[in-house]
């Protein structure tokens, strides 16, 4: 068992595809496909299951990752010692939902990269629910996840900044101009929600059942951006971050409706794994995450007051 067969396992089973870690390995694909097959032949178990276009880690290949992790996080510490930490090198792979990553992280990922272009960054996309245990498998260097605030044992949990959500209709809806709502004036209203089990949905629907509102339709998506195109359409009220929406308000496509559900505190959070070593990449990317949200934040502030001007 070689370390460049571990690397290259990691990097699969971080992107879930063969060709895209080639690239980042700077192999040729049958390169890497022939070192996982070596690999698998030597532990005697398969790795990833091929489902068609779609590979996915076995459960002893998840096993195996967080085992080797480690070994893999040591040689990265060991070689960060003899480089320049002014000149990074390597791979840092990071994972959110949909809504981070369209909206939040681009400003990140661009700050970092001016910063450090040798180091590679690898994102995938992950549903909410799942993004903590991509840390406890080690599929994931950093998440940022949109939740309550979290209290973890495991993790490190960083609050980076408090989203503000609200509904949003069609200009043509029935409640799109009336001044004031109230919770009984959404009797009957269908409502564009993310599915069940999303942390913001389970706050949305508490609100409702203690109002004692239970005439709602639902239809739930796993995409922000069908929500929104179909409250454009007029199909019902969406349910989404302000930020995901301000420029189809700020175009006339869709409204703000005057109510606000109670204790609602959702923030963008960065989670790592507390055991893991903090190596320089990690520790730059973190630190860049951290500006980067604070720069959004000022950036935000400054739109506010541009449009009460």
């Amino acid at each position: 068992m070689e370390l460049r067969q571990l690397n290259t396992f990691r990097t699969v089973a971080s992107t879930l595809n063969f060709s895209r870690a080639a690239e980042v390995l700077s192999y040729v694909p049958s390169n890497v496909t022939m070192q996982i097959k070596a690999l698998e032949d030597e532990l005697g178990v398969r790795l990833f299951d091929r489902l068609g276009k779609q590979l996915v880690l076995t459960n002893e290949g998840k096993r195996f990752l967080t085992q080797i992790q480690d070994v893999l996080d040591k040689l990265d510490e060991a070689r960060s010692i003899v480089h320049d930490n002014d000149n990074l090198s390597g791979t840092l792979t990071i994972s959110a939902n949909e809504v981070i990553c369209a909206y939040r992280l681009p400003a990140v990922f661009k700050l970092f990269r001016s910063q450090h272009p040798g180091v590679r960054l690898i994102f995938r996309s992950v549903p909410n629910q799942q993004l903590k245990q991509t840390l406890f498998e080690g599929a994931a260097d950093v998440v940022f996840m949109l939740d309550e605030p979290i209290r973890s044992t495991g993790l490190a949990v960083e609050p980076l900044l408090e989203e503000t959500f609200r509904l949003f209709a069609a200009p043509d809806h029935r409640l799109s101009k009336r001044p004031v709502l109230q919770l009984d004036d959404f009797h009957g209203e269908a409502f564009l929600t993310n599915e069940k089990g999303c942390p913001y949905r389970t706050m949305f629907d508490r609100a409702f059942e203690r109002g004692g509102i239970d005439s709602i339709t639902y239809l739930e998506f796993q995409s922000a951006e069908a929500i929104k195109q179909c409250a454009i359409s007029g199909i019902g009220i969406a349910f989404l971050p302000e930020i995901v929406a301000e420029t189809e308000v700020e175009r006339g496509e869709l409204v703000a409706l005057p109510w606000q559900i109670p204790d609602l505190r959702v923030h963008t959070q960065m989670l790592w794994h507390k055991d893991k070593w903090l190596s320089p990449i990690l520790s730059a990317f973190i630190e860049a995450a951290r500006r980067g949200m604070k720069e959004a934040i000022a950036s935000e502030g400054e739109d506010d007051r541009s449009r009460m001007l």
